[in-house]
């Protein structure tokens, strides 16, 4: 493997123990390693990175069944044991995190600060659930009936399946498998196959924790492939729950495979997300929120700002100064932190963003700041493209779509808060949302349940990025699942319902009589 411009990288993938060929469907499982070959490209440069096989039928039979008699030991594990474990790993990830963010900027192509703040999302993750261990609580219920004691409890599901994207190909896995495991489940992960290098990283950091331990790897294990790989769990009924991430189209499909075996899913999808400018917006930070938002991961965050709705008052003033920051950006090599804006992930996500841009100006969109693929020096990927900015209108079809790419659309709305809200929510995707104004009634009414229909609404900052505090998902198409914070935990265990009786007597429910 030869690097045109190393920043480090080759030491980074020895650290991890990423190779050139990686048997990687579960880590320590002697059986991996009989299918087809995924090869990772940069997008940063075009070169081979390295490759994994996929995972045979023959082989995902192994690691269910190995995560299946895990997760009989690991359930027995008191909880703030597995949150012992957790705590460990994020301590392990510490110690890596400047290594493991070089390859999730080489292989997927975000900045490399970027990448840091993904593993950061890792860490920050592995703390909340080991504070979250010792606080899986349920409720005492007072009983209609004397002498009887109520409570309610959660225990763990089994095994959770995680199928993540290639936009944030660590933090979400860690989002899940954090959360799982202190809840006492195992965890078989999908990586994007856009990724793999990735996840066998990752992999092999959780491996040394558990081999340190004395536990069994079948509490992180791990499958490559295709969308054929991914049916296999989601068809599974010893896949209690599967958490998945990515395309409306995907999660749909998703979503209906496990529905149909009466399983439990958690869907992160697409997000078409907006942020409204008022008249009283203050012009510096909606600017930096907005360019940030729109070409940060060179827009294929979910949270990615793909319009801007405008007051008609300050439509001119916002677009001076959209342009004045956009002659500013500087695209090219993630790992060098002089650049603004690193690559797609590969030549088709170019290739669908220039379709974008065609589809825009055929339905009448203008296009303020041109787009294009670029060529040359650096450039011989042919996956950097240039961050663009269309005026458009909402009822565009290309608008209401989503497409993960660095495009911009400007909207111009009349009248009050009301109507521009009204504008935001008039897409079928519901994730990230923001309102920039020092106005406290048009926040309040953004806030309102009659205001933003996302599961994430933001007052003064921009629509990407996400706190660990908070739960993360988002509402209509964008699947309605929530990850990370608050009581998303819940979605990893089931629910029990506990009636104990203490006297001799059996008084039934509703004052029924029952005499024999």
């Amino acid at each position: 493997m030869e690097i045109q411009q190393d920043f480090g990288i080759t030491d980074a993938l020895q650290k991890l123990g990423v190779k050139a060929s990686n048997n990687g469907s579960s880590t320590g499982l002697n059986s991996m390693g009989g299918g087809e070959s995924i090869s990772s490209y940069s997008p940063v440069d075009g070169q081979l990175i390295g490759s994994v096989t996929a995972t045979t039928r023959e082989e995902y039979e192994v690691i269910i069944k190995t995560s299946q008699g895990v997760f009989k030991e690991w359930r027995d594990t008191p909880a703030p044991l597995r949150g012992e474990i957790v705590r460990q790993f994020g301590q392990k990830l510490r110690l890596y995190k400047n290594d493991l963010g070089r390859i999730v900027s080489y292989e997927m192509g975000k900045s490399y600060q970027e990448g840091l703040g993904e593993v950061q999302e890792m860490i920050d993750i592995c703390d909340f659930a080991v504070g979250l261990s010792r606080q899986l609580h349920g409720l005492t219920i007072k009983s209609e009936r004397p002498g009887h004691h109520m409570q309610e409890q959660w225990h763990p599901l089994g095994i959770v399946g995680i199928i993540s994207a290639f936009n944030f190909p660590v933090a979400v896995w860690a989002w899940n498998t954090a959360l799982a495991w202190i809840c006492g489940d195992t965890c078989v992960w999908k990586p994007s196959e856009k990724t793999p290098l990735c996840g066998v990283a990752c992999q092999n950091i959780i491996a040394e924790v558990l081999k340190e331990n004395n536990l069994p790897e079948g509490i992180s294990c791990m499958i490559n492939g295709d969308y054929k790989v991914g049916e296999m769990m989601t068809s599974d009924p010893r896949v209690p729950l599967v958490s998945a991430t990515g395309s409306i189209r995907m999660g749909k499909i998703v979503a209906q495979a496990v529905a149909g075996r009466l399983g439990k899913s958690i869907l992160e999808l697409g997000g078409n997300n907006a942020m409204i400018i008022t008249p009283e917006a203050d012009l510096k930070i909606t600017v930096i929120g907005s360019v940030f938002g729109a070409v940060g991961t060179a827009g294929q965050r979910c949270t990615s700002t793909r319009r801007l709705i405008i007051h008609e008052s300050i439509y001119d003033t916002v677009k001076n100064a959209l342009t004045s920051a956009y002659s500013q950006l500087r695209i090219g090599n993630p790992l060098d932190e002089n650049n603004h804006v690193g690559p797609l992930i590969d030549t088709d996500a170019a290739a669908n963003y220039m379709a974008a841009i065609e589809k825009a100006k055929a339905e009448g969109g203008n296009v303020l700041i041109e787009g294009g693929v670029l060529e040359g020096d650096g450039y011989e990927s042919g996956c950097y493209v240039k961050p663009c900015v269309i005026e458009a209108k909402n009822e565009y079809q290309i608008v209401q779509d989503e497409t993960f790419a660095p495009i911009l659309y400007l909207l111009k709305y009349s009248g009050d808060v009301n109507d521009a809200i009204a504008m935001q929510n008039g897409v079928v995707q519901g994730l990230s949302s923001a309102i920039m104004t020092n106005n406290i009634q048009e926040a309040h009414q953004f806030l309102s349940a009659a205001g933003s229909d996302c599961g994430i609404a933001n007052v003064n900052i921009g629509t990407s990025g996400a706190e660990i505090g908070g739960a993360f998902g988002g509402e209509k198409e964008t699947g309605g699942g929530r990850e990370s914070g608050s009581d998303a935990w819940k979605a990893y265990m089931r629910r029990q319902t506990n009636t104990l009786n203490y006297t001799t007597e059996l008084p039934l429910a509703q004052g029924i009589k029952f005499d024999l």
